[in-house]
């Protein structure tokens, strides 16, 4: 069933960034179990790690799949429309150098670093060097399902939101297929972050006891997810009944705190949103991108 949205509304804009470089943090980082690491981490062009990968496994941390784009980390507020106005989905043209012309898709955005994620098929991400530029069809935020405005929708491009096969129950309530559903006490860094249209918050997955118990192991780049008793419509908190749906745009991490993000999608309170396991509950399945291709 198509719900009713006001997508003849919505303001398609151009952002254009490019390629943010691979970074260290620190020379050694310590985990939450007291190990030391020297890993890999956020930026640059990822050649192996795509969306429909496990977020686990990986000898790195907060690693991001595809490309990292930035605009200008000097510039704040342009940096903040860039990562503001890229919604999930949307369309991105390479506009430079050799790839210059190809096609990818915008995954998320990843806090704190201020990347934005960019999936590009490989014979792309072979021609791509550190200094290509790319131009967004942005396209998504203001995004309303006309019948049901409890639902607060964000960082969503509408062909998205057309394909992933959200339905209407006989009570009125919106079910929303997901891969895997994350208990809010679960949730770490980037609670109480006032502004859910920019970055993501992370997936608590230290405790393997409750990692079992719900599933979370099973979590890759791009899946649809749940966290429960998480309102998300005014910025990140609990609240009893409240479900927020999000996208997965980074690894696992060791860091205490850390663990696989997720970008807010939507969100509502009072049980309005119901989620419903579907092992294809991932962007690359509907697009046919990452290792969907």
């Amino acid at each position: 069933m198509s719900l009713d949205t006001n997508l003849d509304a919505l303001v398609m804009t151009a952002v254009q960034g490019g390629v943010s470089p691979a970074n260290q943090w620190a020379p050694f980082e310590v985990g939450a179990d007291g190990e030391v690491f020297a890993w890999p981490s956020t930026g640059g062009i990822t050649y192996n790690v795509k969306l429909g990968d496990s977020v686990f496994g990986w000898a790195g941390e907060h690693i991001e799949p595809g490309v990292s784009a930035t605009l200008s980390h000097k510039n704040r507020k342009a940096e903040a429309g860039f990562q503001f106005l890229s919604c999930c989905g949307n369309e991105v043209r390479v506009i430079s150098g050799e790839a210059k012309g190809a096609r990818g898709t915008v995954i998320g955005h990843h806090g704190g670093v201020e990347h934005l994620m960019l999936d590009f098929p490989d014979e792309v991400l072979d021609q791509l060097t550190c200094d290509d530029k790319f131009l967004v069809r942005a396209f998504g935020q203001g995004l309303r399902l006309l019948d049901h405005p409890e639902v607060h929708i964000y960082n969503l491009d509408p062909r998205v939101l057309e394909r992933w096969g959200l339905r209407e129950l006989p009570d009125g309530r919106i079910e929303v297929p997901v891969h895997v559903i994350v208990p809010g006490c679960a949730m770490g860094s980037g609670i109480g972050a006032l502004s859910v249209t920019t970055g993501d918050y992370d997936i608590l997955c230290h405790d393997q006891e409750l990692v079992a118990e719900h599933g979370m192991e099973r979590l890759r780049f791009g899946d649809f997810v749940a966290v429960l008793d998480h309102d998300n419509r005014y910025g990140r908190t609990y609240r009893r009944g409240a479900v927020t749906i999000g996208i997965v745009i980074h690894s696992d991490s060791p860091l205490a705190g850390h663990g696989p993000g997720m970008m807010t999608l939507m969100s509502a309170c009072g049980g309005k949103l119901v989620p419903r396991i579907d092992e294809r509950a991932n962007l690359g399945a509907l697009l046919g991108i990452g290792r969907f291709a």
